[in-house]
């Protein structure tokens, strides 16, 4: 029997690759197996834990943090191509998100991440966008570029989403002059335009902090943003799906002619987990929730959808399930549980994951060992 076990990150507990090995141990507790490790994520946080697995190499950096702090971060190379995840630059984690905080936040990190990966030899650049506490358009970023950025009266314009209001011209000579040659991709299954109702300010800006005066601001900061822009002969952003992802940094790279694919597709064709689902006699997949955004381009929906058009069967665990079972069963997935179900509380089932997590995988297996 062959098994190929695919979690994304346990959040709050497990790495991909943590919870593979979670799984793994717990197919082998019922069965004598064959178990293929391939732990998937769909280019948000964690994107980078998974290609570190792949083989990939870990650049270390210190950059400049989203309130301008220090902060220590890291992309990886794999083969001549950088994978720079926003958030090790200008992740949430790095503020307490207040008001204040929403308007100051910016993407100079993630440019200086950009800049050192191609100095140093990369011909491509996937840039991951989920997780950051930025709503600046990623005007932090190409500025970190090369990029110039001034007011009607020709001053320089500070860092922070607050501060887009007053943009009036962009000079990308450097940017460009800096990126040619180089193939640069947004790996992100979101796709929220930069403005409007379902834009980085509206949806994203009260998760970072942003009440409903600064979520105006910042609205009309990004307009401003991305109309200097197209001024500057940059590609038009504002309707482009999924240039809002990120609080609009993705736009930026979109802006720059960056072409956007699915996190999920560009990490599963590095790290072969099609191929090894093909012939598989099971697929075992989850995530820390599998909830409504799981069917809407994550990893275990992605995963599920493999196995789908290989004709193997599929199970799913989960920290917590919130699926109804038909929505279960229509995404593919045969079997499934949640490590709360055999937890005293959620915080227990945080703190005894990997343990839980095992577990729950043999009683999965069990409930389908017709199929080995």
């Amino acid at each position: 029997m062959r098994v190929v076990v695919a979690p994304d990150k346990f959040k709050g507990s497990l790495t991909a690759v943590e919870a593979a090995e979670a799984m793994a141990a717990g197919v082998r507790d019922v069965v004598d197996a064959r178990v293929d490790r391939c732990p998937v994520a769909d280019g948000g946080e964690g994107t980078l834990d998974v290609l570190l697995a792949a083989g990939g190499r870990r650049i270390d950096v210190e950059v400049t943090g989203p309130l301008s702090e220090p902060v220590a971060a890291h992309y990886v190379v794999l083969d001549d191509r950088a994978y720079v995840e926003s958030a090790r630059a200008c992740g949430i984690e790095y503020v307490d998100p207040d008001p204040r905080t929403a308007l100051r936040a910016h993407t100079h990190g993630v440019g200086q991440l950009v800049r050192h990966a191609v100095e140093h030899g990369a011909h491509g650049v996937v840039l991951t966008v989920g997780g950051t506490a930025s709503t600046d358009g990623g005007a932090g970023m190409l500025r970190a570029l090369g990029a110039t950025i001034h007011d009607a009266r020709g001053n320089p314009v500070e860092l922070g989403g607050g501060a887009l209001t007053s943009v009036a011209t962009v000079d990308l000579t450097e940017v460009r002059r800096l990126l040619t040659g180089v193939d640069l991709k947004v790996a992100t299954d979101v796709t929220n335009p930069l403005l409007g109702p379902y834009g980085a300010a509206a949806v994203f800006g009260p998760q970072k902090g942003a009440g409903a005066a600064e979520v105006r601001h910042l609205e009309a900061g990004l307009r401003a943003w991305a109309d200097a822009l197209t001024r500057a002969g940059a590609r038009e952003i504002t309707e482009v799906p999924g240039a809002g992802a990120g609080g609009g940094v993705a736009g930026a790279a979109i802006a720059l002619g960056a072409e956007v694919e699915s996190g999920f597709e560009l990490v599963a064709a590095v790290t072969g987990v099609a191929d090894a689902v093909r012939g598989a006699d099971l697929v075992i997949t989850g995530e820390g929730s599998l909830d409504a955004q799981s069917l809407a381009g994550k990893a275990p929906a992605g995963v599920a959808e493999l196995a789908r058009r290989a004709g193997v069967p599929v199970a799913a665990v989960a920290g917590r399930i919130v699926l109804p079972p038909d929505d279960l069963t229509t995404a593919g997935i045969t079997a499934w549980r949640a490590l709360v179900d055999d937890a005293v509380s959620s915080e227990d089932a945080l703190r005894r994951a990997a343990e839980l997590l095992r577990a729950a995988t043999a009683s999965v297996v069990r409930s389908m060992r017709a199929y080995g």
